[in-house]
């Protein structure tokens, strides 16, 4: 037996103000789940305590409720000490049990055909259904969807099924309407949906961008997607050409100071190469002083993250093969990236010879030359392709606490991912909106985040200066060299 701490969220509608927190102590088994903590207060101290469970097995999702914070299932999720136990984001009841029905409510059924019409799925269509099919209803992900925050967006789990359905030849509705009617494009590809769900389903990319995909090929695209992808496809990139590139300032090849610790290939991206350069050249002057040598290649073109986030795959494949053979033509290995969109799309839409890499990664991986402290007050801000795409969450923490105190918030997504900048403005504008206010309350000088987006967007929402991870690095080793240039 072990004794655990634990504060529960309680609150009851009908005579409650505001909910509130009771921390209570039980005895319950070494390895015992979330569950059995409820059970034991239930049981052993608060018989008015409310919560959900049924199959206590991971398979009816009734039990799903928040655990520091995140979605989980009570009855999977292992108990530790000093937990803090909530109900999900929706509409309480009472205590940990929300209102499911409205959302529940929304989710899709299947149109059967009838008579001869009917055709059964065959083993090809059976086998791209079976990552749709295992969803348990608990709306994990209905609860974390930054997207119905601000909109009408009927949200993940109605989406999936849309798409589900759209793959089974039994069903007679016409999907893709219905879901460009109840929000297709307003979903930000934030990824928090596939981080919650217990099933692991993968809504975003086996679901979401697959609809976009037939809705593109019935006409629903929305206007500025299909002009991002006409400027792609003349071009090479997504982002206009409005002043000198950053291909165009840096030579092929920046040798390092010192030994060579690392060769590495770089895929600079749309939005660093056209549009946030000095973040870019930033990067180059700190790998250049931590020994890494770095190959910039100059007919790299655009990785097809927009194209693929919005259902354009027209053109996919052949940037695909131009930026592989770019490359591994010149016996690339290794190739870093420092967009948080491209990189996630390097590491899960290519397949490739060379290893991806974050430069996050690299320059914790490496270690750094210590930087001077700035004596500032910093927040960060997790992009949503770095911290849900590709899993980095505590490297760049690691690095930017050389430089400044950091002061942790909420890892909620900023809007401008997922064509919603460009297709749905006023959205991406509220999402930035309620960044602003999260920046604000930490009190921080500064906000530091490591993608270009993030980067470009978060900046029109908050009075605060946004800068790269790498900026912040620079200046640190910047007013190093100058107390040493003092010392002298």
């Amino acid at each position: 037996m072990k004794v655990l701490h634990v504060r529960v969220q309680r609150f009851d509608p009908k005579t409650d103000k505001d909910p509130r927190f009771e921390s209570y102590t039980v005895s319950v088994n070494e390895g015992a789940r979330v569950l059995h903590v409820l059970h034991a207060i239930h049981d052993e101290i608060d018989p008015t305590l409310s919560y959900r469970y049924c199959c206590g097995s991971g398979q009816c999702g009734s039990c799903a409720v928040r655990v520091e914070g995140e979605p989980v299932l009570a009855c999977m999720k292992e108990a530790t000490d000093g937990i803090t136990i909530a109900p999900l984001n929706l509409p309480v009841k009472k205590d940990l049990v929300v209102d499911l029905l409205p959302k529940i409510a929304t989710i899709a059924s299947l149109v059967p055909a009838q008579g001869e019409a009917m055709q059964l799925p065959t083993k090809a269509q059976i086998e791209e259904i079976k990552p749709l099919r295992d969803c348990i209803e608990c709306l994990a992900c209905v609860s974390v969807c930054p997207a119905m925050d601000v909109t009408s967006f009927l949200g993940p789990t109605a989406m999936r099924q849309e798409m589900r359905l759209a793959l089974d030849p039994r069903d007679t509705g016409d999907r893709v309407p219905d879901a460009v009617r109840d929000g297709l494009f307003t979903c930000t590809s934030c990824q928090a949906c596939f981080v919650a769900c217990p099933k692991k389903i993968q809504i975003p990319g086996k679901a979401i961008e697959k609809l976009r995909a037939l809705a593109k090929r019935q006409g629903f695209t929305l206007p500025r997607h299909q002009e991002v992808a006409a400027l792609i496809e003349k071009t090479g990139r997504s982002i206009p050409r409005t002043t000198e590139s950053f291909l165009e300032k840096v030579g092929e090849v920046i040798e390092p100071y010192g030994p060579v610790r690392a060769t590495v290939g770089f895929f600079v991206g749309c939005m660093y190469n056209l549009r946030q350069q000095q973040s870019a050249l930033d990067a180059m002057e700190v790998l250049h002083r931590n020994g890494i040598r770095v190959i910039i290649p100059k007919e790299q073109v655009c990785c097809g993250s927009p194209l693929i986030r919005t259902g354009q795959l027209d053109y996919v494949d052949s940037l695909k093969r131009h930026n592989i053979q770019t490359f591994t033509s010149r016996g690339i290995d290794t190739v870093l990236t420092m967009c948080a969109g491209c990189g996630s799309t390097l590491k899960h839409d290519y397949t490739t010879p060379f290893k991806v890499i974050d430069i996050n990664e690299l320059l914790t991986q490496y270690g750094i030359e210590p930087p001077a402290k700035l004596g500032i007050r910093a927040t960060y801000h997790d992009p949503c392709h770095l911290l849900r795409g590709q899993g980095v969450r505590d490297q760049p923490r690691e690095l930017i606490r050389n430089v400044v105190d950091l002061v942790e918030m909420p890892a909620i997504c900023c809007g401008s991912g997922g064509g919603v900048r460009a297709g749905v403005p006023e959205e991406a504008a509220a999402l930035g909106r309620r960044r602003g206010e999260e920046i604000g309350k930490t009190g921080a000088e500064l906000v530091i985040t490591s993608c270009p987006f993030c980067e470009f967007h978060i900046a029109g929402h908050t009075d605060k200066p946004v800068k790269n991870v790498m900026t912040m690095l620079l200046e640190g080793y910047r007013e190093k060299d100058r107390l040493a240039k003092k010392k002298k």
